[in-house]
């Protein structure tokens, strides 16, 4: 059987009330994919009908059941050229129930389907939240899973249909507010190394401007194919294989879970209004509201603790001086060094954490810095929160490398802390890569996640001026980096995302330092990328709100982590990796 087939995105704008026009439209780009080669082929969210309802009695003369005379259509078409089709369609049940629906159709009809399992503010006005879960289809060209827009938003979804195998996901969306290849898709396929074929629908509809930019995704997060604008449809190899590891950045990602510690994901924290749940019983309630400058320190820590420590203290200091610095995040290992850590492992607290508390002391500020752990005949790889009171938190890196398994521990436990600052979470580099340890320090009412890290894999789109090309083609828009997956981090949370990286690009590791904000669609963006050189970046955090009931804040609201649905989230704390 053969491992690599061609897949094509179509892109397309349908008019509503004509549905007649848009069924024969959709045939028409879908067998021109065929033709070209394709044998699975995604067309857009509600493709068959538009999108913007004002109600049940007005979408009801379109809905269909599935199977029903749309998918017949499109079955005659898939068995014509022994092809997969899906389709976007307003779905009516047996009992009356309208759906936002995906359809995968083969040649010999309907193999399966996905109702969108998160609303997005149209669906309540007259579809039902899905009720079939998210499931994964087999067929003879791999195995297919479906979501539908707003759901893509939820980094459970897509790695619930990872976690079952799923070679590729057929994302189709109604998508707006931003360019695209949008961020979220790709940080999907690149988190759970899929690919992910996305078909977006473009054009205007009841004052709501689409933004096109279907494309194909491949696992490690490169754009292989795009459409721009316009009605047409793009072709790319899928290869199986190389979605088999589930790798990011030379990782099996899936191996290295720990979904003993994913319990906090079921959790549903902001269903309630978060001030009166992080105060009940008197228990934990959020520090006050501030105004807090955020830096991300850069550098390059050798072997000499010595110097490493040195480079710690003048660049706390600079980011005193220049921005007014409240916490500043160093990367991961800042104190030990990358080579031999184990050898430079220091007990916490001991003389090193001492002189880090003197430094906070000093600089009145927070610092966050990495650093080897000894601890009896143990060793962490560990990140210190210390503040001008001294040593506030300890966390140990929970999801290791394969090559930190050679000298280092396992952590345990997730830290979150409460300072003047707000309340913080961490978590260390490759930690990060993982979708479920930042969701669950989003639970804990965490405003910033301060992340030392050490990556080298590819996290970004590379600035149009280097002389690295962007992917194909992604319009740059106002920030030089259309993609960077711990922005996405940040958003998909409703927080504020620090992220330290080492810089030694003869060495691999990139910098590309970040403090990101907590709305994925604010423009201009809260945030603050570091150059590619050693030093400082700074961003403010607001976490302050006016005196109300709720929240008014979104990084205190959390308004998308507010509409999860974690009663379908089982299987990411109970089943092994694929």
């Amino acid at each position: 059987m053969s491992r690599v087939h061609k897949v094509a995105t179509v892109q397309f704008e349908p008019t509503m009330f004509e549905k007649e026009r848009n069924i024969a439209r959709l045939i028409e780009l879908c067998e021109a994919a065929a033709l070209a080669g394709a044998r699975l082929i995604v067309t857009p969210e509600m493709g068959t009908t538009g999108y913007c309802w004002f109600d049940r009695a007005e979408v009801a003369p379109f809905v269909e059941t599935v199977p029903g005379p749309t998918t017949d259509r499109f079955t005659a078409l898939a068995r014509k050229h022994d092809c997969y089709i899906v389709i976007g369609m307003p779905e009516i049940d047996s009992d009356g129930i309208h759906f936002n629906c995906a359809v995968l159709i083969g040649p010999d009809g309907v193999i399966g389907q996905h109702r969108k399992s998160h609303p997005y503010i149209s669906e309540p006005k007259w579809a039902a939240a899905g009720d079939l879960g998210h499931q994964v289809f087999d067929t003879p060209i791999g195995r297919i899973a479906l979501l539908i827009c707003m759901d893509i938003h939820f980094v459970e979804t897509a790695r619930l249909v990872a976690l079952q195998g799923a070679n590729v996901i057929c994302h189709i969306s109604n998508w707006l507010a931003e360019r695209t290849p949008a961020p979220y898709w790709i940080s999907r396929a690149f988190e759970n190394g899929c690919y992910l074929i996305e078909s977006n629908r473009w054009g205007l509809e009841r004052t709501v401007q689409f933004s096109g930019g279907s494309c194909v995704i491949a696992p490690d997060g490169t754009v292989s194919a795009v459409i721009d604008g316009g009605d047409g449809f793009a072709v790319a190899d899928m290869d199986l294989d190389a979605t088999r590891a589930r790798r990011v950045g030379g990782e099996a990602v899936f191996v290295q879970r720990r979904p003993e510690l994913y319990a906090g994901l079921l959790s549903d924290t902001f269903s309630w209004n978060p001030r009166d749940f992080f105060k009940l019983y008197g228990h934990r309630p959020w520090p006050p509201g501030r105004i807090s400058q955020i830096t991300v320190a850069q550098m390059q820590p050798g072997g000499d603790v010595e110097v490493n420590l040195a480079s710690i203290a003048s660049l706390a200091r600079q980011a005193k001086l220049q921005s007014g610095s409240d916490l500043v995040v160093f990367p991961e290992l800042a104190v030990s060094g990358l080579v031999e850590t184990g050898a430079r492992a220091q007990p916490i607290p001991g003389p090193v954490t001492d002189r880090l508390c003197r430094l906070a002391a000093e600089l009145n500020m927070h610092i966050v810095v990495g650093l080897a752990e000894r601890d009896g005949g143990a060793i962490y790889n560990s990140a210190c929160l210390i503040g001008p009171e001294g040593l506030v938190a300890v966390y140990r890196k929970i999801h290791l490398t394969d090559a930190e398994r050679n000298w280092a521990s396992p952590g345990d436990a997730w830290v979150v802390a409460d300072t003047p600052v707000g309340r913080i979470g961490l978590l260390i580099g490759h930690d990060a890569s993982f979708p479920e340890a930042g969701r669950i320090l989003a639970l804990e009412g965490c405003d910033l996640i301060a992340c030392p890290a050490a990556v080298k894999e590819r996290f970004s789109s590379p600035h149009p001026g280097s002389q690295v090309p962007q992917d194909h083609p992604i319009p740059t828009g106002a920030d030089p980096y259309h993609w960077h997956h711990f922005r996405v981090r940040a958003g998909e949370n409703n927080l504020y995302f620090a992220f330290s990286n080492v810089f030694n690009p003869e060495e691999g590791y990139p910098g590309l330092s970040g403090v990101f904000g907590p709305d994925t669609f604010e423009f201009p963006r809260r945030e603050a990328i570091a150059p590619d050189v050693e030093g400082t970046a700074t961003a403010t955090m607001d976490t302050t709100n006016l005196d109300t009931v709720y929240p008014t804040n979104v990084v205190r609201r959390k308004d998308l982590v507010a509409m999860r649905m974690p009663h379908s989230y089982r299987a990411l704390i109970t089943k092994a990796a694929d």
